[in-house]
C-alpha cells in the first residue's frame, strides 16, 4: 500500500518543523512548503523579520526540509493573501472594528487556498503546527478539533473556522505535546531552530503600529474627530477612529484627571465614546458568520465556555439561536470590552462547539 502524502505548512519555526518530523516518523510522505505571501521586495511594506512567511522564514524552512530529507516548495498566495488577509484588516479597522488577521489567514489562506493547492497535487492532508488535536467521532460521525494538551499554547481560538470537510483532510501532530517537548524533540533532531523564539506581532505591520499601517496603505481620508462622553459630551479631539479600540485605556492622547476607557466607536459621527471602566464591561453580544464544528448547527439555547478574545479566559455563557442565522450569547458575568470585529468561540470542555465574529 503507498504512503499516504502530507504537505507540512513550514513557517522556519519549531513548531511546523517538530511536525514534519513527526509525520515523517509516522510514515507518511512528507512534502515541506512555505507559503509566500509578501509583497514584492520593491515595495515598501515587507513581512516583519521573523515574521511566520517572512523572507527569513523560507530559508529556515528550506533548511529544515533538507536535514529531514523531504521535498520543498513556496507556493505563492500573494494575492489571495492581499485580499483575504490585509484588505480585510484595514476594511475592518476603518469600519471601527476590530479584526483577527491571524484567523482570516487560517481561514482562507491555509485551510483554503493551501489545502486546495495540495488536493490538486493529489496529496492527502495538509498538516500544520498548530496546537490543537483533531479526533473523529465515531457516534456523531464528525471530527472534532480539541484544545491542545498544554493550555497555554492554545491555539483552537484561532481554528474555529475549520470544517467537516477541511478536518478530514488536516493534520496537527504536535497538539499532544508541550511546547518544551517540541524543543526537545527539535533538539534531538538536530534543528537548530529548535530555540527560535516564537512569532509575536501580526506579520505584516512592521511596527505593531496599526494606525500608521493603515493610514499608509489606504486611500481613504483619516479624519480627525472627537472624543465624547456616554451622553454625547465633547471632551477633546481624536486623531482617526483608526487608532482606537474598545477597552483602550492608554495612549488615547488625551488627560482627563481619571482613567477613561474606549467604550465604542461610532463611526457615523466619527466618535470615539470613552466612559470609566464599569462602562466597558457587558453581560451579552452578537455574533456573526457562524462555522459549528461539534454540531451541525445551533437549534436551541446551548450552554457553553465563550472566549471573546485570544488572550481571554474562557467564561460561562449561554449561546441562543437568533434570526439570520446569527447568535445571541448571554455571559453569567459581564465580560470586560467586548469588542465587534474579534471573534467569540464556543467550548464544551476541551471540544470546540464553534464560534463567530462579534457584531
Amino acid at each position: 500500500m503507498s504512503k499516504k502524502k502530507v504537505m507540512v505548512g513550514m513557517s522556519g519555526g519549531v513548531d511546523s518543523s517538530v511536525a514534519a518530523a513527526i509525520l515523517l516518523e509516522q510514515g507518511y510522505e512528507v512534502i515541506g512548503a512555505t507559503m509566500q505571501i509578501w509583497p514584492d521586495v520593491n515595495e515598501e511594506t515587507k513581512l516583519v523579520e521573523g515574521g511566520c512567511c517572512s523572507l527569513s522564514a523560507v530559508d529556515d524552512a528550506r533548511s529544515v526540509a533538507n536535514k529531514l530529507g523531504i521535498p520543498y516548495y513556496v507556493l505563492n498566495f500573494k494575492d489571495i493573501f492581499e485580499k483575504s488577509v490585509i484588505d480585510y484588516f484595514k476594511d475592518e479597522y476603518l469600519k471601527g472594528r476590530t479584526p483577527n488577521p491571524c484567523i482570516a489567514c487560517n481561514r482562507f489562506v491555509k485551510f483554503e487556498s493551501m489545502l486546495n493547492k495540495a488536493l490538486s497535487m493529489g496529496i492527502d492532508y495538509i498538516a500544520t503546527g498548530h496546537y490543537a488535536i483533531i479526533t473523529y467521532d465515531e457516534d456523531k460521525k464528525r471530527y472534532l478539533l480539541k484544545k491542545s494538551v498544554t493550555q497555554q499554547k492554545d491555539q483552537t481560538y484561532a481554528l474555529y473556522n475549520i470544517t467537516q470537510e477541511q478536518l478530514s483532510h488536516v493534520l496537527m501532530p504536535i497538539g499532544n505535546f508541550t511546547k518544551d517537548k517540541v524543543r526537545e524533540k527539535a533538539k534531538e533532531l538536530g534543528l537548530y531552530v529548535a530555540s527560535k523564539p516564537d512569532s509575536q506581532e501580526i506579520c505584516f505591520v512592521s511596527d505593531n503600529d496599526y494606525g500608521k499601517f493603515i493610514e499608509e496603505n489606504t486611500d481613504k481620508e483619516i479624519k480627525p474627530g472627537y472624543f465624547v462622553d456616554t451622553k454625547g459630551n465633547i471632551l477633546g479631539k481624536h486623531k482617526g477612529i483608526i487608532h482606537y479600540t474598545v477597552g483602550q485605556r492608554k495612549g488615547l492622547g488625551i488627560a482627563l484627571g481619571k482613567p477613561m476607557y474606549v467604550v465604542r466607536l461610532d463611526v457615523e459621527n466619527n466618535n470615539v465614546v470613552l466612559g470609566e471602566e464599569d462602562e466597558v464591561y457587558s453581560n451579552e453580544l452578537t455574533a456573526y458568520d457562524l462555522n459549528f464544528i461539534s454540531i451541525d448547527k445551533l437549534e436551541e439555547p446551548m450552554k457553553v465556555k465563550a472566549k471573546i478574545r485570544y488572550s481571554a479566559k474562557e467564561a460561562d455563557a449561554v449561546v441562543y439561536p437568533i434570526e439570520d442565522g446569527n447568535v445571541k450569547v448571554v455571559f453569567d458575568n459581564p465580560q470586560r470590552a467586548i469588542t465587534p470585529g474579534q471573534s467569540v468561540v464556543f467550548y464544551d470542555g476541551d471540544i470546540v462547539v464553534g464560534g463567530g465574529t462579534i457584531l
